[in-house]
């Protein structure tokens, strides 16, 4: 089925470090199997960040001006041959990352390792993918998740990184009851923390060089914050755990952080990391690993967790609006990456598009 549209669309065209721009780009072309959306709202991702901060993202530069975006809400608006299982008029979010469906990693059920991944808003194709910061967007059908009526636009956009911080705390396997250290007070780590608080794990700290993003774990609900430079912080992991946290969630992608973790952990307890460290490779102490049988695993973006994230948020489990510290329109996308950008005030930001 096919709306009657425009050829030509608005969207926000990352030049190269530091510029952005609105241009006009062609709507996408709808190919079959594909479903084409209309983007009601967007949020800033981190990785948008790197983008448009230093021209890159860890490994992944582009080779040629695109479009970022990967955290949004939207509208279908027309399906591609053989779409069956969504409907035009449908609102949804999308995971972002659409695998190949057929290696082996796909096929064991770890699509998120699949080394195939079209990425929306990303240069780790070349030439990039364009993604969501545009009036329009093709995806995969099976890549959207109908969102439940009652479910703002702005919550919807929330649901990537809700998912990211879903998986996470399913890598460490139940967190029921465990002591629970997250480390790095961003979105993610917060969205962490939550998540983790959600399935019961119980006491739930955050660390964080910030004070103000300290306080806004606790406001929150977060029961309790520390200062990872802070001279006292073993006094203070004793006393909220004894011999260490049961499970560290590294979100910050410090390093300082990831092997400040290794002393904090309790001896048998698991390390998750889910920060982006960078390429380079960092010594770690692999001695205490062994020694102290700690678990270190890693976190990839997520699992086949949107339709959980999604009823997580509508049984009011998790609320995730608390995190939203600023909505500007798309024209305004260069204020709105700067706003993203401060540390101290922001959390996420969005982008109103439709």
């Amino acid at each position: 089925m096919t709306a009657s549209l425009n050829t030509q669309m608005q969207a926000a065209v990352l030049e190269s470090a530091g510029s952005i721009r609105i241009a006009s780009r062609p709507v996408p072309e709808l190919k079959p199997g594909m479903v084409l959306l209309r983007v009601r709202r967007a949020g800033i991702c981190g990785s948008d960040l790197h983008y448009f901060v230093h021209g890159c993202c860890g490994a992944f530069v582009p080779t040629r001006p695109f479009v970022l975006g990967h955290e949004f809400t939207a509208e279908v608006v027309s399906l591609g041959d053989g779409v069956k299982n969504v409907a035009v008029g449908a609102r949804v979010t999308a995971n972002p990352a659409r695998a190949c469906g057929v290696c082996d990693d796909c096929k064991s059920g770890r699509g998120n390792l699949c080394r195939s991944t079209i990425m929306l808003g990303s240069a780790s194709t070349t030439p990039p993918t364009d993604g969501a910061f545009a009036e329009f967007v093709t995806v995969r059908a099976d890549q959207c998740h109908v969102l439940p009526p009652e479910m703002d636009d702005a919550t919807g956009a929330m649901l990537e990184p809700l998912a990211v911080a879903l998986h996470a705390v399913k890598r460490a396997g139940s967190v029921a009851g465990k002591r629970v250290l997250v480390t790095g007070g961003g979105p993610i780590g917060l969205l962490v923390a939550l998540t983790a608080k959600a399935f019961g794990a119980v006491p739930v700290a955050l660390s964080d060089i910030l004070a103000t993003r300290r306080d806004t774990a606790r406001q929150l609900g977060v029961e309790a914050t520390v200062n990872p430079a802070s001279p006292t912080l073993a006094d203070e992991v004793r006393t909220l755990t004894g011999d260490g946290f049961d499970v560290i969630f590294e979100a910050s992608g410090a390093r300082a952080a990831l092997r400040q973790a290794f002393d904090l952990v309790r001896p048998g307890g698991t390390i998750v990391q889910i920060g982006t460290l960078g390429t380079e490779d960092i010594p770690l102490p692999a001695n205490q690993l062994m020694t102290r049988e700690i678990n270190f695993v890693g976190s990839m973006r997520y699992g086949n967790v949107f339709d959980e994230a999604i009823r997580l948020v509508q049984s009011r489990r998790i609320d995730v609006r608390g995190l939203i510290t600023g909505v500007l329109p798309l024209a305004e996308v260069g204020e709105a990456m700067r706003l993203a950008g401060e540390k101290t005030t922001a959390l996420k930001v969005q982008l109103e598009i439709g």
